[in-house]
C-alpha cells in the first residue's frame, strides 16, 4: 500500500509539473500576429539592431562633447639616470666626459586634460545623420515584421480552412461507411457481388489513411506556426477565428489603389538613399579645416624618499591652454577617391528605388491576377463539388434500386473525392492570393 500511494504521488506530482509548464493559447489570427511580432526571434533581433544603433549613435555625440582625461604616474628610479657633460666644464682636457647622474629617486605626477571640438565637419554631419540610421533600423524591423505577418496570416488561415478538409473526410466515411452496410445488405439478398463489398472496405480504408495523413500535416502545421510565433512548441495553440468565402473575398477592390511609399521595403531604401547622401556630404567636408580647443593642468614632484603624502616638499605646477589647428592640403587623392565612390552608391539606391516601383507593379499586377484567378477557381471548384455530390447521391439511388452498377457507384465517388480535394486546394489558393494581394499593395493589417 505504501509503495502504490508513493507511486501515485509521484504521478500526480509529475502531471501537476506538466500542467502548469503547458499554456493553453486561445487566438484570433489578430492575437496570434501580435504574439509573433513580440515574440519572433527575427523581430527580437531586429528590435535589438535598433537599440545597437541608438548606442552608436551615442557614440557619435560623443565626439561633440569634451574629452577629459585624468592622468598619473610615479616612478621609482632603481638607477638615476647618467647624464654625460663635456669634461672641460670642470678642467678636464677637451673631448673628455664626467658622468653625473641627475634628478631625485622617486617622482609623481598627476594632471587633468580637456580636449574640445569647436568645429570639425564630419563630426555635425554624423550628428544630423543620426535619426536617418535609427529610422533605417526602424524601418528594416518593420519589414521583417510585415514578412512574419503575412507568413503567420497564411498559415493561420491554412489550418483554418483545414478543418473543413477534415470535415469532408469525415462526410466522405460517413457516406461510404452507409453505402457498404447498404451493399452488405443487398449482397445477402444475393443482388450484390462480395468484390463490391471488397472495394468499399479499400475506399474506406484509402480515406481513412488520407484522414490520418491530414491529421499529422495539421500537427505539423500547428509546430510550425508555433516556432514561427516564438511559442514554446508544449504550449496548446487553439486557433478560434473561421473564414468563410465572403472573408476572402470582402473589401479586396480597395487595394487596387496604392502608392511605392506603402511599401516598407521602397521606404528602407529611400532612407539608404539619403544616408548615402549624408556619406557624400561626410567626405566633402572632410576637406574643410577643424579646429579643437585644449587644455591642462598638472602637477609634479620629486623626492629623495617616498614622502609625497607629507606636508614637506613642494608640488610645481604646469598649466596651459592652446588651440589646434588642422588644413588638410593634400591626402594624395584619397578624399576624392571616397567622394567618388560614396556618389556611385548614390546612384546605386537610385537605381535600386527605380527598379523597386518596377518590381512594386509586377507584384502588384501578378498578385491580382493570382486573386482574380484564385476566386474564379473556387467558385467553380464549389459548384463542381455540389454537383459531383448530387451526382454521387444519385448514382447510390440507382445502385441501392439495382439500376445501377458497382462501377458507376465508385466513379460517382471518386469524382467527389477529387472535386472536394480541388475546392480545398482553391481555398488554400485563395487565402494566400488575398495575403499576397495585400502584401504587394502594402495594405496588409
Amino acid at each position: 500500500m505504501k509503495k502504490t500511494t508513493l507511486i501515485m504521488t509521484v504521478v500526480l506530482f509529475l502531471t501537476g509539473n506538466i500542467l502548469i509548464a503547458q499554456q493553453v493559447n486561445q487566438f484570433s489570427v489578430k492575437q496570434a500576429v501580435d504574439y509573433g511580432l513580440k515574440n519572433a526571434v527575427q523581430v527580437k533581433n531586429a528590435l535589438l539592431d535598433v537599440l545597437i544603433q541608438q548606442q552608436s549613435n551615442r557614440d557619435i555625440t560623443s565626439a561633440a562633447f569634451p574629452d577629459i582625461k585624468a592622468t598619473g604616474a610615479f616612478t621609482d628610479y632603481l638607477n638615476i639616470p647618467t647624464s654625460l657633460l663635456p669634461g672641460q666644464f670642470f678642467g678636464a682636457p677637451a673631448g673628455t666626459f664626467i658622468p653625473i647622474k641627475f634628478g631625485t629617486k622617486y617622482s609623481a605626477s598627476g594632471g587633468v586634460s580637456l580636449n574640445q571640438v569647436l568645429f570639425d565637419g564630419q563630426v555635425f554631419v554624423g550628428l544630423q545623420a543620426r535619426k536617418t540610421s535609427i529610422d533605417a533600423r526602424e524601418k528594416t524591423t518593420e519589414v521583417t515584421q510585415e514578412n512574419i505577418k503575412a507568413n503567420i496570416y497564411k498559415i493561420y488561415y491554412q489550418l483554418i480552412v483545414s478543418k473543413t478538409q477534415i470535415d469532408l473526410l469525415n462526410a466522405n466515411i460517413t457516406r461510404l461507411q452507409k453505402l457498404d452496410h447498404d451493399t452488405r445488405e443487398i449482397y445477402k439478398n444475393g443482388f450484390a457481388e462480395k468484390l463490391d463489398i471488397d472495394k468499399l472496405t479499400v475506399q474506406i480504408a484509402n480515406i481513412e489513411t488520407e484522414k490520418l495523413k491530414a491529421l499529422n500535416s495539421i500537427a505539423n502545421g500547428y509546430g510550425g506556426l508555433k516556432v514561427l510565433m516564438g511559442m514554446p512548441v508544449k504550449d496548446t495553440l487553439i486557433l478560434t477565428d473561421t473564414l468563410s468565402e465572403n472573408d476572402i473575398k470582402e473589401n479586396i477592390l480597395e487595394t487596387a489603389n496604392y502608392q511605392y511609399s506603402d511599401r516598407k521595403e521602397y521606404q528602407l531604401l529611400e532612407l539608404s538613399n539619403k544616408l548615402n547622401t549624408f556619406n557624400i556630404k561626410r567626405y566633402k567636408v572632410s576637406q574643410i579645416p577643424t579646429l579643437n580647443f585644449n587644455a591642462n593642468y598638472s602637477k609634479q614632484a620629486q623626492r629623495t624618499s617616498f614622502d609625497f603624502f607629507k606636508r614637506s616638499g613642494d608640488w610645481f605646477t604646469t598649466s596651459f591652454i592652446g588651440f589646434n589647428l588642422n588644413i588638410p592640403i593634400f591626402r594624395g587623392f584619397s578624399t576624392r577617391a571616397k567622394i567618388a565612390g560614396a556618389k556611385l552608391a548614390l546612384q546605386q539606391t537610385e537605381n535600386q528605388l527605380e527598379a523597386q516601383k518596377i518590381s512594386i507593379d509586377n507584384d502588384v499586377a501578378v498578385a491580382k491576377n493570382n486573386f482574380t484567378t484564385a476566386i474564379a477557381t473556387m467558385d467553380y471548384q464549389k459548384k463542381n463539388m455540389a454537383l459531383a455530390e448530387i451526382v454521387y447521391e444519385q448514382t447510390k439511388k440507382k445502385y441501392e434500386a439495382g439500376t445501377g452498377s458497382s462501377t458507376e457507384i465508385n466513379t460517382a465517388q471518386v469524382d467527389l473525392k477529387t472535386a472536394q480535394t480541388n475546392y480545398i486546394n482553391a481555398r488554400y489558393d485563395a487565402i494566400i492570393a488575398r495575403i499576397d494581394l495585400l502584401k504587394a499593395t502594402g495594405k496588409l493589417p
